[in-house]
């Protein structure tokens, strides 16, 4: 297996090619929607590129500042791992409610319901990963504990267009509080 060169996509560097390669988070592209009237997504490298992506596993750090959530609740049909790096969040999980900080996991098998919505008093980063398999699919439940933090599909849908309807997309820079980062 040869090395992928790495190319810089305006906010950081992502592979040109299949191939191994190492790269600092600090270093890799990132992602952000902070700013935005619907803020949900927050900032985030996926350590991939969209030409070339990871066939087995998604893996990303994503990083929330307070109030705002990773996403819609939701539950996918291939397995999740999240792995707490730093600051604290709420994990929003089968309607209920847990306080995660710096090195708590969360295992998620096929079909949990799930979101994070950042907490506390400054950036959390979560390190994530993701099965990948044919025939990916998700669906989005209204919650009204999700709701109440801007992080519920408007109605159950397993589209994720539908879901995400009137969301700003992802836009590549960094976020603002980059050097707030314990890896900045």
């Amino acid at each position: 297996m040869r090395e992928a060169p790495l190319e810089d996509a305006g906010s950081g560097l992502l592979p040109a090619s299949d191939g191994w390669f190492v790269v600092n988070v600090r270093d890799a592209r990132w992602l952000t929607t902070e700013g935005g009237e619907k803020r949900t997504s927050g900032s985030e490298t996926t350590f991939e590129s969209p030409r070339f992506e990871f066939p087995q596993f998604a893996v990303r750090i994503h990083v929330l500042e307070p109030g705002e959530s990773n996403g819609l609740y939701h539950a996918e049909s291939a397995q999740e791992g999240f792995l707490v790096l730093s600051g604290e969040c709420r994990l929003l999980v089968e309607g209920e409610e847990r306080l995660l900080r710096p090195w708590d996991f969360f295992h998620c098998p096929a079909g949990t319901e799930h979101i994070f919505v950042g907490a506390g008093d400054g950036p959390c980063g979560i390190f994530m990963v993701g099965g990948r398999s044919e025939g990916w699919r998700a669906n989005y439940p209204v919650s009204e504990l999700a709701a109440r933090y801007g992080a519920s599909a408007a109605a159950d849908t397993s589209d994720p267009d539908e879901a995400y309807v009137g969301f700003e997309p992802s836009r590549r820079e960094r976020p603002s509080y980059w050097d707030r980062l314990p890896w900045a």
